[in-house]
């Protein structure tokens, strides 16, 4: 039973957060919002929605090692195994004039997770904190694309992405409604069933959070990456990632712990921390250099992953 709750909450929470992003981007659209703003905000937001929900019901259960687990886990997962799986299907390129601000936000902002890794502890002034700084990135982003002619811009492509095919405004609120209906309850039953399956085979629950619920919290990143590959939209896809890690770190850190402030496991320091310092580096080459994830890049992304989730549910 346990692990048919697990099964449907990844499906829900895949299903659930596909239609919170097409819903709330076609009321968007119908309304007269930008496609840049549209890109930034809704897309970034709702593609995160799942971890974000699930990171909080993990620390409401008295879980934090699988809300921080998530975050981090995600992160890795975006780049090694969702660049991966899109520069298999097309190889992938990204926006260098765009990277320039978002990579520095992104490294920033994962270097601020480092601290508060070491500390050990988040608290709610902290989280609070994180989620002023991502306000100012949104703000700042939209400034700054506005004035190199955003309606070009990837964020803005992105949000084409998603543009649903002339349904109408009531068709869309029922997506977007639905959507977080579906994603409330998947990431309840994802957590409850994942808190089970760690007890049950003598796992930590930071594992499982850095694997299992990662994974499955982060495949509306997936779909989107992959799809976008698919439509030749390299830069796309790329964008999505990073501004997904930013949003992350940020949004979804500062707000479970603005909500219930945690604790933070000891084992997360010791390795998991650097191998996400470590993916979000395999990033700079694309993104300040102009160089391509070719398919061989994409494979080696992919075994590296592997070889990761294989060492954590080793140890």
């Amino acid at each position: 039973m346990t692990w048919i709750e697990l099964a449907a909450g990844l499906l829900l929470l895949f299903g659930g957060g596909e239609a919170l992003v097409r819903g709330s981007v076609g009321i968007a659209m119908r309304l007269g919002v930008s496609p840049l703003l549209i890109g930034l905000t809704l897309v970034g937001f709702g593609t995160s929605t799942p971890e974000l929900v699930a990171s909080l019901e993990a620390a409401l259960y008295g879980a934090p090692a699988i809300a921080i687990g998530n975050v981090i886990g995600s992160n890795i997962a975006n780049v090694l195994l969702i660049l991966g799986a899109a520069a298999v299907v097309l190889p992938i390129g990204a926006c260098q004039r765009s990277f320039r601000r978002d990579g520095a936000v992104l490294f920033g902002a994962s270097l601020l997770l480092l601290i508060i890794v070491i500390v050990g502890m988040i608290d709610r002034w902290t989280g609070a904190a994180f989620l002023m700084l991502l306000v100012g990135y949104v703000t700042f982003g939209f400034v700054s694309e506005r004035r190199g002619n955003g309606s070009t811009s990837p964020i803005a492509a992105e949000a084409a992405e998603f543009a649903p095919r002339n349904e109408s405004l009531l068709l869309n609120g029922g997506l977007a409604v639905g959507g977080i209906a579906a994603v409330l309850f998947g990431a309840s039953l994802l957590i409850k069933s994942a808190i089970i399956v760690a007890r049950d085979f003598g796992i930590s629950e930071a594992v499982i959070g850095l694997t299992l619920v990662a994974l499955g919290t982060s495949l509306p990143e997936l779909a989107t990456a992959i799809m976008a590959a698919l439509r030749r939209h390299g830069d796309v896809a790329f964008g999505n990632i990073v501004g997904s890690n930013i949003f992350n770190i940020l949004g979804i850190t500062g707000a479970t712990a603005l909500v219930t402030p945690f604790a933070i496991p000891s084992e997360i320091l010791s390795f998991d921390i650097w191998v996400m310092l470590a993916a979000t580096a395999v990033l700079i080459p694309v993104g300040v250099m102009g160089w391509r994830v070719s398919r061989l890049h994409g494979i080696v992304l992919l075994v590296v992953y592997g070889a990761y989730v294989t060492m954590l549910l080793s140890r």
